[in-house]
């Protein structure tokens, strides 16, 4: 039964949450109302310490169905973290600590969720993220990591794709630490599911390979929710609750889809306060008591359990003091001292390689350095070279195929569902550094997930090859044409496309420096030469001159594989008489955070520009004034032959270069990066 003080509380969840949404006249009240009893039973016995929100052994809560983040900030408040009630108040106001979906700024929140799909697959990358982590620190009578995911989602992200992916591994992966609340409340904003969504959600949990246990009375059983719970964590499996509730319960409008986005009416406010015991004039009340059973129940135990896991740790540094030591440097979101001299470097006499290979060759290096690197690939292990030497499959314990200990995680044919993994699991802290590889034509198949990395600030790392027409025989499917165009209009992320075996060194050397920017590494098929006047240094700065003249009549601008035909393009324009600057821009991104005059020493007043790539020229006339690319779709054959046939040659280059120089002939010419004013940067 639940207490008087218990069933306060929860009514005051309840209230705090309606007030937020009438407060705002804006907003999702059903949700907060059915879900407050589970909320309050999960967040009780939850560990965490509202002082510390980084501590590294706190358990994890995901609202995966964001749209009801009142709730969420009811608890925030009424819990101790630095959320106040005119925090509160400002619900979905400028500036305000409480946006209208979760986002991981505010203080608590563990990731940013509102596309629905992405908190539960988050909450799958959190689980193998603990998984690995207790799996390298632990020891015997050193329980350094035994926290739990707990994650509430509704029906709308059990219909997105991606929380399908996710589910399914973590059903594969056997995470006995996920446990997943399933606001079953048949209601999305089209109305009662069943004009769409009928299927048997037990089933097909069950046959991911999850525990799953139904709560049939989730609005006043709290008995039964906490029953649940306490089953849950002595399955060996990822666990779904079926939690069914009715949406809005108590409001006039309970049970329908209008109490689902829209602020509840006034009579019906305050008749909900009325049968709930609170002054209906009142608003924004929380009552002393509440404040205190709170602390004493559950903030005063949590700061203990936290003050023993402090002394727990210090014992540990003296009995291991090399994990010790690395531990502690992980949690100051360090790289080891020196990493970077494990980074291969390239001289023009080097053997010409695929930039993938390159990376390969790069992960084989650093791999063994950085235990934070942790990666995989979706299917396509033996294309992408993501799969370090010697490296251990991420696997259950005991599976006979890796361990809980390993680093690659076979995420299977899920980009979508990799991508979203990823940001949890470089949210778990401990300076995870995930990468994922795929093709980057399929990176776009995780376009909702890369976005919440820029987003969010996670630093993943996605290992995107194939990277151009230059994949030649699979043909148009498969060739990118606008992804980088589409990337790099993505604010916080860095797009690389490194020309050869310095540039891509660069290029992880940046993102794995990276502690809230994402990055994707675009890498080519076909082999690329090294490149006389690259440099890690140079490169590391997103764009630099590699090969100059004394007085350039043109400045050719490039990425990735066309830079060293540029090299030789400019070496015809030379045998005609026409001085050619090369520059490579591996990362715009980077590079529009140099400072203008080194900008400006790169791409200067006076001298035409014509960029060269084999994609989208969108987004190009920000540093060029002619833009040789492809505006189409790819072609289907090998791939010299589909360079030749796009005119993707020294000579097709040249031929362009000379019509820039004469159309610019005689006229004034403003660099394009010399502005007036520059867009605004929020990183």
């Amino acid at each position: 039964m639940t207490s008087n003080i218990e069933q306060l509380a929860i009514n005051t969840i309840k209230l705090l949450s309606v007030d937020q949404v009438s407060k705002a006249n804006s907003g999702h009240p059903g949700a907060p109302l059915g879900l407050a009893p589970l909320a309050h039973i999960i967040w009780k016995q939850m560990k965490f310490n509202p002082k510390n929100p980084e501590w590294i052994n706190k358990d994890r809560f995901v609202l995966s169905n964001g749209h009801s983040v009142a709730l969420l900030y009811s608890l925030l408040h009424l819990f101790g973290y630095e959320l106040t009630i005119d925090d509160l108040k400002n619900f979905r106001q400028l500036g305000s600590k409480t946006p209208g979906h979760p986002e991981s700024e505010t203080p608590g929140i563990e990731v940013t969720t509102g596309p629905l799909g992405q908190g539960i697959s988050n909450a799958v990358g959190l689980a193998i993220a603990q998984k690995n982590f207790a799996a390298r620190y632990n020891k015997p009578d050193f329980p350094i990591s035994d926290s739990y995911v707990y994650s509430i989602l509704g029906d709308g992200c059990l219909q997105e794709g991606v929380s399908s992916e996710a589910s399914s591994l973590a059903g594969h992966l056997k995470l006995n630490n996920l446990i997943a609340f399933y606001d079953d409340n048949h209601i999305t904003i089209d109305g009662d599911t069943n004009v769409s969504f009928t299927e048997d959600v037990n089933k097909r949990y069950e046959a991911y390979g999850w525990n799953v246990i139904w709560v049939k009375n989730g609005n006043t059983d709290t008995d039964a929710i906490t029953k649940a719970l306490e089953e849950a964590k002595k399955s060996d499996k990822p666990t779904l609750i079926r939690i069914t509730t009715i949406i809005g319960y108590g409001s006039l409008q309970q049970g329908t889809h209008s109490v689902h986005g829209s602020p509840l009416k006034a009579d019906d406010v305050k008749q909900l306060k009325e049968h709930l015991g609170f002054n209906p004039d009142e608003t924004f009340v929380v009552p002393q008591e509440v404040y205190d059973y709170y602390h004493k129940e559950v903030t005063e135990r949590n700061q203990k359990i936290e003050e023993e896991w402090n002394q727990l740790f210090e014992s540990y540094k003296s009995k291991y003091p090399e994990l010790g030591e690395e531990l502690s440097r992980r949690l100051t979101q360090k790289l080891p001292a020196n990493w970077e001299s494990k980074l291969p470097t390239y001289t023009p006499s080097d053997k010409a390689l695929a930039s993938r290979k390159l990376s390969e060759m790069l992960l084989d290096s650093v791999f063994d350095s950085l235990p934070e690197l942790i990666g995989g690939s979706a299917d396509l292990t033996g294309s992408n070279l993501t799969r370090a030497k010697d490296s251990v499959d991420f696997q259950p314990d005991g599976s006979g195929i890796g361990d809980y200990k390993g680093r690659y995680i076979r995420y299977g044919v899920r980009e979508h569902g990799m991508g979203a993994i990823m940001n949890g699991i470089a949210a778990f802290g401990a300076n995870y550094k995930p990468y994922g590889g795929t093709f980057l034509n399929f990176v776009s198949y995780a376009a909702g997930a890369l976005r919440l990395s820029a987003l969010s600030g996670h630093p993943v790392i996605w290992v995107a090859t194939h990277d151009s027409i230059g994949l030649g025989e699979d043909g148009p499917t498969h060739q990118p044409i606008e992804t980088l165009a589409h990337f790099r209009a993505i604010p916080n992320l860095k797009v690389w496309r490194p020309a050869d075996g310095n540039e891509v060194s660069a290029a992880y050397k940046v993102a794995l420096e990276q502690n809230h920017t994402p990055s994707v590494i675009a890498l080519s098929r076909q082999n690329l030469p090294q490149l006389e006047g690259s440099s890690i240094e140079k490169a590391a700065k997103g764009g630099y001159v590699l090969q100059d003249v004394a007085e350039p009549q043109v400045i050719i601008v490039s990425t990735g594989s066309e830079v060293s035909i540029s090299v030789d393009a400019a070496k015809l324009l030379k045998e005609q008489g026409v001085a050619a600057r090369v520059v490579s821009l591996p990362d715009t991104h980077t590079f529009d955070r140099q400072p203008k005059e080194y900008q400006l020493s790169v791409f200067p007043d006076g001298v035409p520009i014509m960029s060269v790539e084999v994609l989208a020229t969108s987004g190009w006339a920000k540093y060029s004034h002619e833009q040789f690319g492809i505006d189409r779709f790819g072609a289907s054959g090998k791939a010299t032959d589909v360079y030749k046939f796009f005119e993707f040659t020294p000579e097709g280059i040249a031929k362009r270069a000379v019509k820039t120089v004469d159309f610019y002939k005689g006229s004034k010419i403003v660099s394009p990066l010399n502005k007036a004013f520059y867009s605004i940067h929020y990183e």
